[in-house]
């Protein structure tokens, strides 16, 4: 999850106050709109902007009565890190393993469909990163019996 977008959105009173609601419970666009005292046109660009982000997710629930409601609800947990000291500014989005793959996600749920291209390219970079692991998970093993089998000729001379 790129951390511009993150401070961007966190920037904002508003999506802070419809963050802050989503942590009890997920909603729908007029509770969040009647609860903060905004118009629905601007929460729905808050809400979207936050689900293409991948901070929030939406799902369809059936009601008894009327049409199906979006609900919106936080989409994973997100930790930022950020050090201001005497010449350093450090900040880090911590967990962010998967960010690039749920912020597709957000962007299929949005009714996105021309994502095919992007995703075969994420699930390559994952493949690769996978096999970097592999490579030094087995260099690890390696050294470890290298040196297990250098500890008794020392021990015996």
């Amino acid at each position: 999850m790129d951390l511009e977008a993150i401070l961007d959105v966190m920037g904002c009173k508003t999506r802070r106050d419809i963050i802050n609601l989503l942590t009890d419970e997920p909603r729908f666009v007029s509770e969040i709109s009647k609860e903060l005292e905004v118009g629905q046109k601007a929460i729905i660009e808050h809400l979207r902007a936050m689900e293409e982000l991948g901070l929030l997710s939406s799902s369809f629930q059936k009601i008894e009565r009327g049409r199906p409601r979006k609900y919106y609800d936080i989409s994973q947990d997100i930790q930022i890190q950020i050090f201001i000291g005497p010449g350093a500014i450090k900040m880090n989005v911590i967990g962010q393993e998967f960010s690039e793959l749920h912020t597709l996600e957000g962007r299929i749920h949005m009714g996105e469909t021309e994502v095919t291209d992007e995703l075969l390219k994420l699930i390559k970079k994952y493949d690769d990163a996978k096999k970097h692991a592999e490579r030094l998970l087995a260099e690890l093993e390696t050294s470890k019996e290298e040196k297990s089998q250098e500890e008794p000729r020392k021990t015996s001379n």
